[in-house]
């Protein structure tokens, strides 16, 4: 598994672009990214609410909801689905403020792309775009994105996860 990041200074201000070549099919890379994200987001860390996170969900229609479920039985919502084109292609609001809650209103977008690279290979594309909707923080958030939350790590724990799912 390899990720490739931005070059820094180089590309849009206001997206931050990452790609990871998974060792599985594109039907399991995709399965696992938009069923299974509990089992590689890091919910101890990369989450909103006050209670343990416990699973991280998207609801797989447009329109659905991208939330975090605790283990009370609460939800915090981080998004909702934009584009829902199985096996392919997803694309998600990501309503975290830079104060990391949420707003309906924020309106940032993650696209994920799932390009076939032979039978047993996925290349992931992931682009979060339009940052300048975080205002004057925006140059904090991307820099949040691309290297200290980064997109990339968070790619890599998908990677993996996708990658024992179909070497077991």
């Amino acid at each position: 598994m390899t990720t490739a990041p931005d070059k820094p200074g180089i590309g849009d201000p206001n997206s931050v672009r990452k790609t990871v070549t998974v060792q599985a099919p594109l039907a399991l890379a995709w399965k696992v990214f938009t069923e299974k994200m509990g089992t590689w987001w890091p919910l101890a860390a990369y989450k909103i609410g006050k209670a343990n996170a416990v699973d991280a969900i998207i609801e797989p229609h447009v329109g659905g909801r991208w939330y975090e479920r605790g283990d009370d039985g609460s939800t915090c919502q981080w998004g909702s689905v934009l584009s829902w084109e199985p096996p392919s292609r997803l694309v998600l609001s990501w309503d975290i403020d830079a104060n990391w809650q949420y707003d309906p209103d924020l309106g940032t977008e993650i696209e994920v792309r799932f390009i076939a690279q032979g039978s047993a290979s996925t290349r992931v594309e992931l682009e979060h775009r339009k940052l300048d909707r975080f205002g004057a923080r925006r140059d904090e958030m991307r820099r949040i994105f691309e290297t200290e939350g980064d997109w990339g790590r968070l790619l890599t724990a998908f990677a993996a996860r996708a990658a024992g799912e179909a070497n077991p």
